[in-house]
């Protein structure tokens, strides 16, 4: 029983430091040519990238947008085409099941 404390505590000292080592040479290990990247892969930049400008909107469009009439013709178009291809999945299925 006394030596259960010790031997517990020797252990997770060990895992420990066995994980901050780990955790400090990961970098080093992904810089190594034989190890960290693949002979393809294209270099790294010297300087890493600066953040994405979140707040910088998109211009405007130049183009207007669609007219009201023009996209009930296309949904008209799309209902249809969606309609004619379930009649023609149907009659295989059904051709598929009488087999």
């Amino acid at each position: 029983m006394l030596l259960d404390r010790p031997l517990r505590l020797l252990a997770l000292g060990g895992l420990l430091a066995a994980t901050l080592t780990l955790a400090n040479c990961t970098s080093q290990i992904a810089d190594l040519p034989l190890v960290g990247t693949p002979a393809d892969a294209p270099a790294r930049p010297k300087e890493p990238g600066a953040y994405l400008p979140v707040n910088d909107l998109p211009p405007d469009r130049d183009e207007a947008t669609m007219d009201p009439k023009e996209r009930a013709k296309i949904q008209a178009e799309l209902i249809k085409a969606r309609d004619r291809q379930a009649v023609i999945t149907s009659s295989k299925d059904a051709d598929a099941a009488a087999k």
